[in-house]
């Protein structure tokens, strides 16, 4: 690390188009991206510069003007941030659409938001997106002037699309930065709700610069930091913490190909920073107690002392605990154990940021014990997103940190977090109504989460609504028992079903290759049939149980019902951002909660 600090300030800049412009100027030959086609390239903040005003003059010549909106439907690349860029540069307003979203939702996106054009990676898509549910037919969209994608599609209006090596002109005129105020729309970003449509959470430059500003200054950041960026540009978490911030810092941020080549692409570009979620803590973590289960006593007691030692040098360093004898055994556990784990993530990992959902306690102690920094934080769309996360000096990984210096937090009815300051939304598009349910008139943002606030640690204990309020009046949030569940690798999602009832069941979900080793070990065959003998539900249910010992004994499964497929977004029981529709499952398995219920 050279430790060198360039940050770019609200101070200096106004908007996030000047935020490039600024970068490009005082990192023009710096790399800036790197990214894979069909070997690892890298792009200078120089020459991206001069992409984005070919995308400018594009656009220009379609006749767009400041406020027009275009959307965007590709997966992470320095194309993505090139369209955001140009869009910028003349005042369009971005909105971003999940590339693995449901041909109806997108339909819906682009029509509330009047989009006028749509690059898109997957061409295949556009008759489905164009198709009108209630005809069948391609009807298109009253405001949508023009699809861009790689490849043409046959059958399709010619006039609508356009590749994107036949859209881009040859040449770059003049370039005409559009006056932005700071207070000017962004980017329209649709929540994918776990009921009902989405809504479009309006946010302004100054909202996202300044909370990616806020986020970049609350460690110790440079220009030689590496980011490696895998989760979706379309989801604000990423879009704040894996594109902007790095801007603001100057540091480099390489894109992964797919999740399935994470593994290989953190070898290969040994990231600095990495910005994820749980889920994939959780599957290196059931990766590894898998292969755990497979080794010796001696091989299992290591780990577990590696585990043990780490977290209480972890809590030393913190000035939690004092020192004791066994951390001499540190330099030996670090060499069998943990330095092999790590060294599978890169090598030289300085932190990861955790957000979009709570990390379970037991996988954040193993991974924190083994020496990954990992720093959980908190947010939503609304708020652009980040409210608060874990200074690495006084970092408490079973809470969601400390709030972000230019926000104030404070508890509300019911301990609900409220939250006020320049990064929240200026409101939902097209919805006043739903703004003022959330907007108080004090400024302050209703988050739906109930929390508490310790030495200005924010711990998030449940949801406003999401409370299981069973027949006998005892109150179960099904969050915290689905997250306990998960936690064993045989369980792939699982939803708690008890409101109003005498007892809780949940459905869950195995995947099919689980399913077969589960089976196998079973002595039974790996038929959907065997879930219903008495044995194999009752060992699962064990299994399930056995993740629960730590909750109170009403909160206890009674009853299962196993599902040997994960739910899908195509499906429309999850969302793009991988949450649960609640109401949807429910509703796809009424006759089989009805069972789980029958005669009590």
């Amino acid at each position: 690390m050279n430790n060198k600090q360039d940050y770019i300030t609200p101070v200096t800049v106004s908007n996030l188009s000047e935020l490039f412009y600024e970068r490009v100027k005082r990192s023009a030959n710096n790399v800036a991206y790197s990214y894979y086609d069909e070997e690892w390239k890298d792009l200078s903040w120089h020459d991206l510069s001069k992409s984005v005003e070919l995308w400018h003059t594009a656009f220009r010549h379609e006749g767009l003007v400041k406020g027009d909106r275009v959307a965007i439907m590709m997966k992470n690349s320095p194309d993505w941030v090139i369209f955001d860029q140009a869009a910028y540069s003349i005042g369009l307003v971005v909105v971003p659409i999940y590339t693995n979203d449901r041909a109806e939702n997108i339909r819906y996106i682009l029509e509330n938001s009047e989009v006028k054009i749509l690059f898109i990676e997957d061409p295949g898509l556009c008759k489905d997106i164009l198709t009108d549910v209630n005809t069948g037919t391609i009807t298109g969209l009253p405001e949508l002037i023009r699809i861009v994608t790689p490849d043409t599609i046959a059958g399709m209006d010619n006039s609508l699309l356009k590749q994107v090596k036949d859209w881009l002109p040859s040449y770059t005129e003049t370039i005409e930065r559009v006056q932005l105020e700071p207070d000017d729309l962004a980017t329209i970003v649709y929540t994918s709700g776990t009921t009902g449509r989405p809504k479009g959470v309006m946010l302004s430059h100054h909202n996202i610069f300044a909370n990616a500003h806020a986020a970049a200054i609350f460690e110790h950041f440079d220009t030689a930091d590496i980011f490696l960026s895998f989760l979706p540009l379309s989801h604000m978490f990423e879009r704040t913490a894996g594109y902007y911030m790095p801007m603001v810092i100057g540091a480099k941020v390489a894109y992964a190909r797919s999740i399935e080549k994470l593994g290989e692409d953190l070898l290969t570009i040994r990231p600095t920073i990495l910005v994820t979620v749980p889920r994939i803590f959780e599957r290196v973590y059931n990766k590894i107690q898998d292969q755990l289960s497979k080794k010796s006593v001696i091989a299992q007691g290591l780990f577990k002392s590696a585990v043990n030692v780490g977290w209480h040098r972890f809590l030393v360093q913190q000035k939690r605990r004092s020192w004791h004898p066994k951390l001499l055994m540190w330099p030996l556990l670090k060499a069998l154990v943990a330095g092999k784990i790590l060294a599978k993530l890169g090598g030289r990992l300085e932190l990861a940021v955790s957000g979009g959902a709570p990390l379970s306690p037991e996988i954040a102690k193993t991974f924190i014990g083994l020496g990954l920094t990992i720093s959980q934080g908190y947010g939503l769309t609304e708020t652009s997103p980040v409210v608060s996360t874990n200074k690495l000096k006084n970092n408490d990984p079973f809470s969601v940190g400390q709030a972000m210096g230019n926000l104030e937090v404070k508890l509300g009815d019911n301990d609900e977090l409220l939250v006020k300051g320049p990064t929240v939304m200026l409101g939902y598009w097209k919805n006043e109504e739903a703004t003022k349910a959330v907007i108080d008139d004090n400024g302050y943002f209703h988050t739906g989460d109930k929390a508490a606030i310790k030495d200005q640690h924010i711990y998030i204990t449940g949801r406003i609504k999401e409370i299981i309020v069973m027949s006998n009046g005892e109150k179960v949030p099904p969050s915290d028992l689905e997250l306990a569940i998960s936690s064993d690798s045989l369980f792939e999602q699982v939803v708690v079903i008890g409101e109003a009832k005498p007892f809780l069941s949940a459905i869950v979900t195995i995947e099919e290759a689980n399913w077969k080793e589960f089976a196998e070990q079973q002595s039974v065959p790996a038929e959907e049939s065997s879930l219903k003998t008495e044995n194999i539900n009752k060992i699962l249910l064990q299994r399930i149980n056995d993740r629960l010992a730590g909750f109170p004994g009403y909160a206890k499964i009674i009853r299962i019902h196993v599902v040997i497929k994960p739910w899908d977004i195509e499906s429309g029981l999850i969302t793009p951002t991988l949450k649960l529709k609640r109401n949807k499952i429910y509703s796809k398995y009424q006759s089989e909660i009805t069972e789980l219920y029958d005669g009590h």
